[in-house]
């Protein structure tokens, strides 16, 4: 009976080595063995073939099924034959004088009939997310292509870090047909990704790639060639002649498929690239005097269709820059989820390695808080304790140096004790240089400061630390520092054997976006910052996955990083970025509120906070509560005087020169006497010199020193004005609380108030009548949602001067008036609530 039962069978392909032996043996097995596993089976198999060697010592270098796309299998002397072919060297039968990687490569030849070098051996398909996004992208291009309104369609990617953005847009470009494809970032330090996406996986066979300083020469013009610059590069000049680069020449010739904007978040809002660059002055941002959206107009080449790639484009999509239709979205919460839901599949979890994340704030002592306080919180002033200036000796020295180091104690839970008073209800935090589970998981981390002399103040004092001194402390700001890519490769070849070392990478702003450091688990922030851009972006580089592959059966992995950290000593700044972050990420089609928004992205990312008490882990209320707390009388006043209540851009002047009613009434008032002549004189101004700007773009010339001087003059004048014209005009609108006062009326609709029931006491108040008010409302000069939520705000924090008084009790579907609409009482507390955030 034993002949009719036995294993099935499956062929298999395997790779070993022998120590001190040159080579590597190829061989096959369709063996299995009780455990059913195929690392067993191959195992098995080489041993019983060194059964008569006297050392046994062998490494299993890969294994994989032997088995053509086709669904025919093949043997070892299949892929020898190839081996031959390609010139490699048989050493002994089935010996061959080679890498593992050109085994692999001819496997994959001989598995899909492709011929691929040794270096693309990426066969992985897109995840779900990617095919996603591919087909509603390419479906939108499809549909409307640039012959349609004849001008190039766009598109966005709001995806986060560590999607594939890269991978992605080749199998765009791919799925489109596309043979010119044109990548400009402000970051050139993605450089590696793009180049490496391209060359390692055999969809791309035969693509090109130009990137560094090469040009055209030697581009085969049949096959697709993708460009990759930076704006810095291709906007700037040749530093002996002060032309146009001559490299450059053929790109604007060329009529591109696509433009794949990297890293938008830097070039369309200008203070997020200059937070991030601000104290490194080497990385310049060549467009800065740019609006956002100016970007397709400004350019000099002939594109097709636009792709923008970010993980932070939030205000892109608050400014209307693309439809709901242009966007696709792919949040932390998206993977995340994704990875806990594809948990019982008989596929690989994709998903797997990428880490989860836990933010971790600290409350600091009051004995350092009161050295460095700001705002209406009092937080912690970052920038203000880690400031520094020259010693002496002209290095670098934190201005309050001993509160530093008790800071850099503290971290390692040695001043704390002292700091807290001996409070009795306190229990010790985990803190990172001290809690055992967190030492031995940041053994490589990120600390972002906020300026060049702030890490070099840094890394002296973390060098002449006992404890810290046995860290290798990296400088990765200014010039010294290198340019984009440049300042990568000094960190990764310092972190060397991640499992050896352990180092703390200092920086200001390189190195917080588009670059992949495996070992990074921890970033700290030591800086102010309110841009949520800027803190997630920088965020996001503890996320890289970090797994090594398992000796014994090369096709399993190892995680080692399954978690990552955000530290950071200034809570109700940072949960407030948290609050917002998570309340932008769904995008314009999401309508959860603000709190089922916070719940779920905390369910993913929790948060914990030491408060100088305790340590404890929060839920959405509470983290809204801390991003919130204090904040009453003073964000009502700050938001009757916010720049946003008014509009004087461009297109808003030049409808007020066409309403001439609206001059008349303005010009009447001693403040707006030369009204009319002082806006043509800016627009008039501001057009010229955009006209200036594309025709030197396109020319390649150079402003010479004095029309320099005379046009950065013209644009200070210009945006002069525009300043002063905004705050003569919120003069009107910072009367309406006081209007509000004065009238009883909290049903009915602000501009129902106004027209209807008392005209004359807002003209009164004011200083406009009526109808002047409502011209300038519909010529868009004041914001009538921005004063909608005003009003709600207002309206919301003087029920408790109500309910105090004795005037009313307040139910929650009670109705109140807006600007120009009516929300119960819970409405608007989520209105508030999404304002404050």
């Amino acid at each position: 009976m034993a002949e009719l039962l036995d294993y099935r069978k499956k062929p298999q392909i395997y790779v070993y080595s022998v120590p001190n032996q040159p080579g590597v043996k190829v061989g096959d097995t369709s063996r299995r063995t009780k455990s059913d596993r195929d690392v067993d089976a191959v195992v098995a198999r080489i041993e019983e073939g060194l059964v008569n060697t006297p050392n046994k010592q062998y490494k299993l270098e890969y294994f994989t099924e032997a088995i053509t796309n086709d669904g025919a299998y093949f043997r070892d002397h299949a892929i020898h034959k190839i081996l031959l072919n390609r010139g490699i060297r048989r050493l002994a039968t089935e010996w061959f004088d080679c890498s593992v990687e050109d085994v692999k490569a001819a496997i994959l030849e001989m598995k899909t009939g492709i011929r691929t070098d040794r270096n693309r051996l990426g066969t992985f398909p897109m995840r779900p997310e990617q095919k996603n996004a591919v087909e509603k992208t390419s479906l939108y291009f499809s549909k409307y292509p640039k012959t349609h309104e004849g001008r190039a369609p766009h598109f966005l990617w709001n995806a986060k870090m560590r999607f594939g953005k890269t991978f992605t847009s080749y199998q765009l470009a791919k799925e489109m047909g596309w043979k010119r494809i044109l990548v400009l970032t402000y970051k050139p330090a993605t450089e590696k990704q793009w180049r490496e996406d391209l060359d390692g996986h055999v969809d791309f066979e035969g693509w090109q790639f130009i990137g560094g300083k090469q040009g055209w020469e030697n581009i085969d013009e049949e096959k697709p060639v993708v460009w990759f610059a930076s704006f810095q590069d291709v906007m700037g000049k040749d530093k002996e002649s002060g032309a146009l680069k001559e490299r450059h020449k053929r790109m604007r010739q060329e009529d591109w498929d696509c433009l794949v904007i990297d890293e938008y978040h830097f070039g369309a809002w200008r203070d997020s690239a200059k937070e991030l660059t601000s104290e490194d002055k080497d990385e310049k941002d060549p467009l800065t005097d740019l609006e956002e959206g100016q970007i397709e107009e400004i350019l000099p080449f002939k594109i097709g269709s636009y792709l923008y790639l970010s993980g932070t484009p939030f205000r892109a999509l608050a400014g209307g820059e693309f439809s709901e239709d242009q966007i696709f979205n792919w949040t932390y919460a998206d993977e995340q989820r994704e990875k806990k839901n594809w948990q019982g599949r008989d596929e690989d979890n994709p998903y797997a390695e990428l880490p989860q994340i836990v933010m971790m704030t600290y409350q600091m002592p009051d004995s350092l808080r009161e050295i460095a306080k700001q705002g209406e919180f009092n937080e912690f002033d970052l920038n203000k304790f880690f400031s520094a200036k020259k010693n002496d000796e002209g290095e670098y020295v934190f201005e309050r140096e001993n509160d530093v180091q008790k800071f850099l104690n503290i971290l390692r839970g040695m001043d704390l004790d002292v700091a807290i008073e001996n409070k009795m209800d306190h229990q010790k935090p985990a803190l990172p240089f001290e809690d055992a589970r967190l030492l031995s998981t940041l053994k490589h981390t990120f600390w972002f400061l906020p300026r060049v002399s702030s890490c070099k103040a840094m890394k002296r004092l973390l060098d002449n630390d006992p404890f810290f001194g046995e860290y290798e402390i990296i400088n990765a700001a200014g010039k010294d520092a290198g340019i984009g890519k440049e300042a990568l490769d000094p960190v990764l070849d310092k972190i060397g054997d991640p499992f050896k070392t352990r180092t703390i990478t200092l920086s200001c702003g390189k190195l917080t976006t588009g670059v992949t450091v495996k070992p990074w688990s921890g970033v700290f922030f030591l800086r102010n910052t309110d841009s949520p851009e800027t803190y997630f972006q920088t965020a996001f580089r503890a996320q890289s996955p970090w797994s090594i592959t398992n000796a014994e059966n090369p096709n399993e992995k190892e995680i080692i990083k399954p978690t990552c950290y955000l530290l950071d000593f200034a809570p109700s700044r940072a949960l407030k970025l948290m609050a917002n972050y998570s309340n932008e990420l769904g995008g314009v089609s999401d309508n959860r509120t603000t709190e089922k928004r916070l719940e779920e992205f905390i369910e993913f990312l929790p948060v914990l906070c030491y408060d100088g008490v305790s340590m404890t882990k929060l839920d959405a209320t509470a983290i809204l509560d801390i991003s919130t707390y204090g904040t009453a009388s003073t964000m009502l006043a700050k938001r009757w005087q916010s720049a946003r209540l008014v509009d004087v851009t461009t297109i808003v002047l030049e409808k007020v020169l066409n309403a001439p009613d609206v001059l008349a009434a303005l010009e009447k008032i001693e403040d707006f006497r030369n009204l009319r002549q002082d806006i043509t004189k800016t627009i008039n101004s501001e057009k010229s010199l955009n006209e200036k700007k594309k025709e030197r773009a396109e020319t390649g010339d150079e402003p010479t020193k004095e029309e320099k001087k005379k046009e950065d003059a013209e644009e200070k004048e210009n945006k002069g004005f525009k300043r002063q014209l905004r705050e003569k005009l919120l003069k009107f609108i910072t009367r309406i609380p006081v209007f509000m006062y004065l009238t009883d009326y909290r049903e009915e609709t602000l501009i129902d108030v106004i027209r209807n029931l008392e005209p004359e006491l807002f003209t009164k108040v004011t200083g406009l009548s009526v109808r002047d008010f409502d011209r300038m409302c519909e010529i868009g000069v004041f914001n009538q949602n921005e004063l909608n939520q005003a009003i709600f705000m207002f309206k919301r924090f003087e029920d408790s001067s109500l309910i105090y008084a004795g005037g009313r009790s307040l139910s929650g579907d009670e109705k109140i008036g807006g600007f120009d609409t009516t929300l119960t009482r819970d409405e608007i507390d989520e209105v508030i609530l999404s304002e404050v955030i």
